[in-house]
């Protein structure tokens, strides 16, 4: 078998895995939500079952939209969702298509996964899906500022202390934590930075108090309103999707850790040890960064969600850049 060959097959294995693991920890965080109200849930393999429906539904195209940009966005929108995974270090295994820059590439898909999502209910010719799609590009437009400081400020980071591998590579950081480069100064700006970025996680994924575009109770779901059978399932896979690339990538960033060596395994086991131990991380950042903010918070209006990233978030991350610069100055 060819590299190439081999990295299909690897690749295809893993996305594989992941649209199973996100289904099972959205079931998760559906039933952790639910305990968190007091309420029973539902069973933790509703989101399998809701996807497996509507897979064989009808798809129902709305005589106003536009079809081929309608029944393509949700594809488009899941596939760039996918591909993220494919730049993503777990424990010692190293990305499948590792290469210099995939920090920019992560957010260059991380948008095309949003504008995607936007420009499917602006094709539907509904007003509910109008508005959710206006709220997702300004939802989008307010949280890419402080996003992308945390992203340029560790790559700036990691190039002037001298750590080994590209700056804008996650490998990086998963080979050399960045916590352990910094002094007292720059301490307290990847804590800065770490919150801004956890600050980001429910407006990328969707949840509350970010689901401003969805919004079922003000515009009956929104973008996806007028979504049906394969495609709406498609918008579910993605918006599951989001959230594990998303607590994937702060994983990758502040959490590198592994553990296989601290317990002596080598070979295979030590692989297997270190990625199941890198999906514990996502799963219990996804239950402290996702569920619980849900659960303690209600929706934000779009004027307040725009205001707190451009002004809270972003002074945050922007104090965070100070703070490390400061660090590698002194």
């Amino acid at each position: 078998m060819t590299l190439l060959q081999f990295k299909v097959v690897a690749g295809a294995a893993l996305l594989f895995f992941a649209l199973l693991l996100s289904l099972l920890f959205e079931g998760v965080d559906r039933v952790v939500h639910a305990r968190m109200q007091l309420r029973l849930g539902p069973p933790v393999f509703q989101p399998f079952y809701d996807v497996l429906k509507l897979l064989g539904k009808e798809n129902i195209v709305p005589r106003r939209a536009i079809p081929w940009a309608f029944n393509g966005a949700p594809w488009v929108s899941a596939a760039a969702a996918m591909m993220i995974l494919l730049y993503v270090p777990m424990g010692s295994l190293p990305p499948i298509l590792a290469a210099s820059g995939d920090l920019i590439l992560i957010l260059y898909l991380l948008g095309l996964s949003a504008v995607a999502m936007a420009v499917g209910g602006f094709a539907s010719g509904s007003t509910y899906a109008n508005v959710g799609a206006q709220r997702e590009m300004t939802l989008m437009m307010s949280y890419e500022l402080p996003l992308a400081v945390v992203i340029v400020t560790l790559a700036w980071f990691s190039y002037r202390t001298g750590m080994p591998g590209e700056p804008f590579s996650l490998e990086t950081f998963v080979g050399m934590p960045v916590w352990s480069v910094v002094g007292w100064t720059g301490l307290f700006g990847l804590v800065c930075l770490l919150a801004a970025l956890l600050a980001v996680v429910p407006a990328e994924v969707g949840k509350v108090p970010m689901d401003i575009a969805e919004a079922k109770t003000e515009i009956l779901e929104g973008l996806i309103c007028e979504y049906s059978g394969r495609n709406l399932a498609m918008f579910k896979l993605t918006f599951s999707l989001r959230t594990l690339v998303m607590c994937s990538v702060v994983v990758s960033l502040f959490f590198p850790w592994t553990i296989g060596l601290r317990f002596g395994l080598e070979g295979p086991m030590l692989f297997l040890a270190d990625f199941a131990f890198f999906w514990v991380k996502v799963f219990l950042l996804q239950i402290i960064g996702v569920t619980t903010i849900r659960t303690a918070f209600g929706r934000f209006k779009i004027w307040q969600a725009s205001q707190f990233y451009w002004f809270h978030i972003a002074g945050l991350s922007l104090a965070g850049m100070v703070l490390l610069s400061l660090d590698v100055i002194l």
